[in-house]
């Protein structure tokens, strides 16, 4: 995110445990959020991203370290007098009122006087595409519009800051693609920053200015959904990020490193001489080519198709390659695997994530293609 947009939150070497335990939810974190940003807090469960939105929202208060919001210490104010409001993935409507008085809530609370209220829950219904429902029932509502009405109640309050703690958890499949884009379009409509909650890849590359990559209480990675696909700093954010062929490998100069029995040209430089690393390879950025002696030769292990590609494991110097490829193969085949200088992306030796990469199915299991 560019420096010259206005950091509106900063959390600087935030730390917290639970206290019936000793080890660390936030290990010294420090996180810089922008104004009008849509930013998504991405990892496992128990990474640590919900308890960064309690603190950011004033549900929880941190052990060590500082919030800033515009510059001002906030880490004692209390959660109503901050400019923040939240989305729970739970939408807590009221189900004994209608859509506009739900909406109309916290503006009645704040003693705003009726003209407008109506002014403001009208055209907030409009935002979230929900005019002419304000007489609905909330039972009467679906998922999806039962969130829009969530949405339009904590932002008629005009916050500067929206949090929402993985809002699309409880829709279906289609239905949380459509509301990935219609959140998207509300945020860039309001010019509001938008922090969002979620363990779902695919959602925090769809939606987001910024996605930070967290696990075990600490940030893994910040950057664009482009750099943290394309260029993952370490193999838990390579392996978390879509799937990844995570191979060990050693550095021997800039632009040389040596992984699967051979050496190869990258694009890659700044590190020690004979340094061991991780080397990522995207499953789509290989290329199945005839075998010979100018590639890596492979045996393949299963095919199974995945509708838009084939998703292809070949069996090459004692490790599983995942190949994502247009065209098909035949178990059993030997075949080369091709890929550029460009699509090698080589990263420091780190811990791996304990994410299953690859188990070699069953025939039945794998669709085989025979």
């Amino acid at each position: 995110m560019s420096n010259s947009k206005n950091k509106i939150i900063e959390l600087k070497n935030v730390s917290m445990s639970f206290k019936d335990s000793d080890t660390p939810v936030l290990n010294n974190i420090s996180l810089d959020i922008y104004d009008k940003e849509f930013i998504t807090l991405l990892g496992p469960s128990g990474c640590g991203k919900t308890t960064t939105l309690r603190i950011i929202g004033g549900f929880a208060t941190p052990d060590k370290g500082d919030l800033l919001f515009n510059g001002k210490k906030i880490n004692d104010l209390p959660p109503f007098k901050r400019q923040v409001n939240t989305v729970f993935q739970k939408y807590a409507l009221f189900p004994h009122l209608n859509v506009y008085d739900n909406v109309a809530f916290g503006l009645r609370i704040a003693k705003v006087n009726e003209k407008e209220v109506k002014q403001r829950v009208e055209a907030m219904l409009d935002v979230v595409d929900l005019h002419g429902f304000d007489k609905r029932s909330i039972n009467a509502l679906s998922g999806g519009q039962q969130q829009r009405v969530a949405i339009a109640r904590a932002l008629v309050n005009n916050p500067k800051v929206l949090l929402l703690d993985e809002p699309l958890g409880a829709l279906d499949l289609k239905l949380r693609k459509e509301m990935q884009i219609e959140l998207k379009k509300i945020q860039q409509r309001l010019s509001i920053t938008f922090i969002y909650v979620t363990h779902d890849q695919e959602e925090a590359l769809t939606m987001s200015d910024t996605v930070v990559v967290m696990n075990k209480g600490e940030i893994q990675q910040i950057g664009t959904p482009q750099d943290i696909y394309n260029e993952p700093k370490n193999a838990f954010v390579a392996n978390f990020i879509g799937e990844s062929n995570i191979l060990p490998g050693i550095m021997h100069r800039d632009y040389m490193v040596e992984f699967a029995g051979n050496n190869f040209d990258c694009v890659d430089k700044g590190f020690d001489e004979m340094e061991p690393v991780d080397v990522v390879i995207r499953p789509e950025d290989i290329v199945l080519v005839p075998a010979s002696d100018e590639v890596l030769n492979g045996v393949v292990e299963t095919v199974t198709f995945k509708g838009v590609h084939y998703e292809i494991v070949v069996n090459a110097y004692s490790d599983y390659w995942i190949i994502h490829s247009t065209k098909s193969a035949k178990v059993g085949d030997v075949v080369g695997i091709s890929f550029t200088p460009e699509d090698i992306h080589v990263m420091k030796k780190s811990e791996m994530p304990k994410i299953t990469r690859y188990t070699i199915p069953s025939n039945e299991e794998a669709g085989e293609d025979e």
